[in-house]
């Protein structure tokens, strides 16, 4: 009784803060028993500032003391899209229609029931007429709906979108380790009206999913979105989802899935990354190969529904099925990346093989190799070894469309929605069997020569009966099925017609020794109307520019925060280059090239006088024509000569 009494007063207190704006005292950290809060009287500390992002409504504390960056609103949205699709095919086999704001009821019928799917909408037409059509709405608690955990929801902000957009849910777990964030998220619940949905808890994401590993008790979603990499809630997760469920995971940590710490990448992921210009789609591979990976050793496997890279991070949709036979083909599904350090082409190879014999059934083998020489046959350069990484599509195409025709059919839905109409046009327009790709500037850069349109080399590629694509992942990406010989060979045509000066190339580089062969392929630049993609055509948001100044990662949330007044502009740009030789006065510049001979006038009279930085000390005895020293007013500092200065009179050294 005394409790009920306590809970009472604390949410009559907070709706007095909301309404009346009055101060309230700061609150003392809750204690936590078992999992759940234990409230005390006072609420918590007053926020001075309110976020209003999609439906949600949330008030934020201007010390840094909960993460929230607003620059991920498009992944937030996109999250709730793709939630939205899988709840209208998960509870579509249940007989169950969703309803979504601003979307007509007969837009979806047709093309949300797959084979399986019509069926059980056959059998329940001779249902009562009370029983059927069932419908689910945003707002409201769906009994057979779908059960989400997001694992770090720092403010709840994710969570209560949503409660608010995403209808078919059962509930919504949002859960933080830090008591800070947790006060914040109950607030915010009782702002936004969904306690009734919403359950804010504090606890250790991994400990909570190693929880509910048991088959009634997983999650139907999980959301992981941890400051940096989510490695080590992957194995957690992959247990706590259920059968067929959806696994939603944000990578933030880009520069090691981009090659530029190869050994952290793969003691996180468990894959070698490569520097090169396909690394955003070699991130994406690198996590869906670390997810099956850590699938497969729970007799579970993955697969990909959506992964998009974007901004300063990447992001993967994925579903979690179980089963011992479908885990047997994942060694084929991973592969090596070869790469030339030279020119840049690339082979993959295969871990596994599955082959399948005249009874019907598959054979798994290992796979045979290396695909390459010990050099490249096109520039003589070596290459570089990385992966695994996944290497059967990273696109459900048919579940971006549904996505894409939701979006497109309902815009006011989402403040982003032109960039994700522009975004899943493009990867709907990309080569699912084709892993990574080349760039344009890539391509023209390595025999220097100057760089074609992209739809010149789209329809030089086309024109030799090859496919190709752009990526969402770079603006300028060729991605084909042509073999790098025939790439080149399609550059060395362009290079006749834009000749190069061989003389300049060292007979070493990879340019000269590309361009020391022959074209076998005489490609045709003739522009080609199947060349220019949809996308670009009806100018869609394709690629979108940074949206704010300083954009990118936030600093992380620490305990006590971080004043909203301190200048965290001028900070970064005090720690830019922090690594690096700080810069050196103009006057210490002039001091000090003062102590090496003068570069352009090594004889003769210098007309710079006093203007002139460097020292005119000659390096040998008066000669006819030479300016003695006490003759040159702006020498401030003698040098004295070297061993070889004394002997030979040759000049001190210079300044590179």
């Amino acid at each position: 009784m005394r409790e009920a009494c306590t809970v009472t007063r604390w949410i009559l207190l907070c709706r007095a803060q909301f309404m009346e704006r009055k101060a309230q005292k700061p609150p003392s950290p809750p204690a936590m028993e078992n999992g759940t809060r234990s409230w005390e009287e006072r609420p918590p500390a007053d926020p001075v500032a309110t976020v209003t992002e999609g439906a949600a409504k949330i008030v934020f504390p201007s010390a840094n003391e909960v993460f929230y960056n607003p620059v991920q609103e498009f992944n937030r949205d996109l999250t709730c899209a793709v939630i939205t699709e899988f709840a209208r095919i998960h509870l579509g086999a249940k007989g169950i229609q969703i309803k979504v704001p601003g979307e007509k009821d007969s837009e979806k019928i047709a093309v949300d029931l797959s084979d399986q799917e019509e069926e059980t909408a056959g059998k329940n037409e001779n249902l009562a007429p009370g029983d059927w059509p069932r419908t689910a709405a945003v707002g409201e608690i769906c009994e057979e709906g779908l059960r989400v955990l997001e694992g770090l929801a720092a403010s709840g902000l994710r969570s209560i979108r949503f409660a608010l957009e995403v209808p078919g849910l059962q509930s919504v777990v949002a859960n933080d380790a830090s008591a800070r964030a947790v006060e914040l998220m109950h607030r915010n619940v009782e702002l936004n009206g969904v306690a009734h949905l919403v359950q804010p808890n504090q606890a250790d994401a991994r400990m909570l999913m190693y929880q509910h590993q048991k088959a009634p008790e997983r999650f139907d979603v999980i959301d992981l979105d941890p400051y940096g990499s989510p490695a080590p809630f992957l194995d957690a997760a992959v247990q706590a989802v259920s059968d067929g469920g959806l696994l939603c995971v944000t990578c933030t940590d880009m520069a090691v899935l981009a090659g530029n710490s190869g050994e952290t990448c793969y003691s996180k992921y468990g894959a070698m990354a490569l520097k090169s210009r396909a690394c955003h789609e070699m991130a994406l591979r690198i996590v869906l190969h670390s997810l099956d990976l850590h699938a497969n050793c729970y007799q579970r496997y993955i697969v990909p529904l959506l992964s998009i890279s974007a901004d300063f991070y990447i992001r993967v949709f994925v579903r979690v099925f179980t089963g011992q036979a479908k885990v047997k083909s994942s060694a084929s599904k991973q592969a090596l990346v070869f790469q030339c350090v030279g020119c840049g082409a690339f082979y993959l190879q295969r871990l596994g093989k599955a082959s399948g014999d005249p009874g019907g059934r598959i054979k798994f083998s290992a796979a045979c190799g290396p695909p390459v020489t010990p050099e490249c046959e096109h520039c003589g350069q070596r290459h570089q070894l990385g992966g695994p990484m996944w290497a059967e599509p990273i696109h459900d195409l048919d579940f971006v469309g549904r996505v894409l025709d939701a979006v497109t059919t309902n815009p006011g839905r989402f403040h982003t929605s032109m960039r994700i109409q522009g975004v899943l046009s493009v990867v709907t327009e990309e080569l699912p069997d084709v892993p990574l790709y080349y760039t344009l500037d890539q391509l023209s850069s390595t025999i220097h020569c100057n760089t074609p349109r992209l739809l010149q080399l789209r329809s030089a590629l086309l024109h030799a009966g090859f496919r190709v694509s752009l990526s969402h992942a770079c603006k300028n990406a060729v991605k084909t099925d042509a073999p790098p010989e025939a790439l080149w060979d399609i550059m060395r045509c362009w290079e006749k017609e834009c000749p190069v000066k061989r003389e300049r190339l060292s007979e070493s580089s990879p340019a000269f020794r590309i361009l020391a062969v022959e074209p076998r392929l005489k490609a045709n630049f003739n522009i080609r109307e199947d060349a220019n993609p949809s996308s670009r055509q009806r100018g869609l948001k394709r690629f979108q520019a940074n949206p704010e100044a300083n954009w990118g990662p936030r600093p992380r949330a620490r305990p006590g925060g971080k004043a909203a007044s301190e200048d965290l502009a001028g900070r970064r740009r005090l720690l830019q280059n922090k690594r690096k030789e700080p810069a050196e006065d103009p006057a210490q510049r002039a001091a000090r090239l003062k102590t090496f001979p003068c570069k352009r006038f090594k004889e003769g009279t210098c007309q710079l006088g006093d203007q002139c930085c460097y020292s005119h000390s000659p390096a040998a005895p008066v000669a006819s024509g030479d300016i003695p020293i006490e003759e040159c007013p702006e020498t401030t500092t003698k040098i004295s000569p070297g061993p070889k200065a004394a002997a030979g009179g040759i000049p001190g050294p210079g300044v590179d």
